[in-house]
């Protein structure tokens, strides 16, 4: 759902840009309150994911596809805040060496895909995770409902944005109505990632997930062919204190995986947006992206003709990139750890 240049005016483009600039100021200063020393790292690492699979469209409808967007995955996994800068910094690194998002639009699409999938999302998560038992299957099951909410939510938004500003002049019922529609479709498979990758980290190390934090599973014992809760026992060592190498590792082994070789086998048609754009008449203004001659315009390799190295390439770039953008800037706003307190405390005093 990456909005080009010409689809809304200069004017409401600008109040687009404002909002969503106070909104990462917020986030920045929020973020201090979920990253420490450990995690961010890992909110670098959500973020070169996220822009891995956003790379792997996948089929909706005829002639339709769809991908992730991520604000609920981002949300859950490090935090509201977090997430808003992570998918922020994914928007940026799209814009500028992709040519994917316009940049005058760029504030849109912060607002539009960032900030709206993420409010909305951790919200019902919270909502939801506050009445379900607190148990990995509930926090799962939040997390696919948080995210097929948080699609529709932000074409939603899109719609209201194209009513304000649009540059041609579409009944805003027909745009609400075909934009609402496909990205229910679309929000069905954001669900399916979002769950999958959710419950798959709770399952191996829950204290990372933002989302599921208090979160406990107690160890079960089988006597006399009944699973039992096991005695309990003071664990070795804190939590806080183990090490994140292990899941850092796999994360990035897997975004590279999937930007630089799985990518190839995504979807070629028109995401939702494209589509509705080219169907109902919204593209006819469209502007030309202000760095379509990037070396990586339209996710390849410029000089490069095979294709599948071509596009792999970029996405590993894209991911690599991402990581240390990402990580730079989670790794000074994050919280600093006071003299002889361990990893993973939280701060109790101010600083000035």
């Amino acid at each position: 759902m990456h909005v080009p240049d010409g689809f809304i005016n200069a004017p409401v483009s600008a109040a687009a840009g404002v909002v969503a600039a106070g909104a990462v100021a917020v986030s920045l200063r929020g973020a201090r309150r979920e990253l420490d020393e450990r995690t961010a790292p890992l909110a670098g690492l959500v973020a070169a994911f996220i822009f891995a699979v956003q790379m792997l469209n996948f089929p909706v409808a005829a002639g339709t596809s769809g991908h992730l967007l991520g604000g609920a995955l981002a949300a859950i996994l490090v935090g509201p805040y977090t997430g808003v800068l992570c998918i922020s910094v994914v928007l940026l690194m799209q814009g500028i060496l992709f040519a994917d998002g316009g940049l005058t639009a760029l504030g849109v699409n912060v607002l539009d895909m960032g900030i709206t999938t993420t409010v909305v999302a951790y919200a019902l998560f919270r909502g939801l995770v506050g009445v379900l038992p607190r148990t990995r299957r509930s926090m799962t099951a939040a997390s696919f409902v948080a995210a097929l909410v948080s699609v529709p939510a932000s074409a939603c938004v899109f719609t209201l944005i194209y009513w304000i500003g649009g540059t041609t002049d579409i009944p805003i019922g027909k745009v609400f109505t075909a934009m609402v529609g496909v990205h229910v479709l679309i929000g069905i498979g954001e669900a399916v990632i979002t769950a999958l990758t959710v419950g798959a980290v709770i399952a191996v190390r829950p204290d990372l997930v933002h989302g599921a934090r208090g979160l406990t599973a107690p160890l079960k014992l089988r006597v006399d062919g009944e699973l039992v809760d096991a005695p309990a026992r003071q664990p070795v060592a804190p939590v806080a204190a183990r090490s994140t190498r292990g899941i850092r590792a796999t994360g990035l082994v897997i975004a590279l995986v999937l930007a630089g070789f799985v990518s190839f086998y995504a979807s070629a048609s028109p995401d939702g947006l494209e589509k509705v754009a080219a169907d109902q008449g919204i593209d006819k203004k469209t502007e030309e992206h202000a760095a379509k001659d990037s070396p990586l315009a339209d996710y390849g390799v410029k000089d490069v003709s095979d294709a599948r190295i071509s596009g792999g390439l970029a996405g590993v770039i894209g991911v690599g990139a991402t990581i240390v953008v990402g990580s730079g800037v989670f790794y000074v706003v994050r919280r600093r750890r006071t003299p002889d307190a361990p990893v993973g405390t939280p701060r109790t005093g101010k600083t000035v």
